[in-house]
């Protein structure tokens, strides 16, 4: 594993990073590696078609059918 070193950091950050490792039961190293992984090692966003083949097959296509509202077009007219 690399060692990481972050230098010039206010006095601000460096107590709310302790602040937030209080809160969460942790060092301020541990918080500090943990934020880094959840900003920088996001999962694989799935691609539009990936999603749509996990989609349930549910209903049939006549379900879905659109129907025509012709109340909407005689406020238009």
């Amino acid at each position: 594993m690399a060692n990481l070193i972050v230098r010039n950091i206010s006095d601000e950050v460096a107590q709310a990073l302790k602040v937030h490792a209080n809160r969460l039961g942790m060092s301020a190293e541990a918080a500090h590696r943990q934020i880094l992984e959840q900003v920088l090692i996001r999962p694989k966003k799935k691609s539009f078609l990936e999603v749509l083949r996990e989609m349930p097959d549910v209903g049939k296509d006549s379900d879905f059918a659109r129907v025509q509202d012709d109340t909407a077009l005689e406020v238009f007219s």
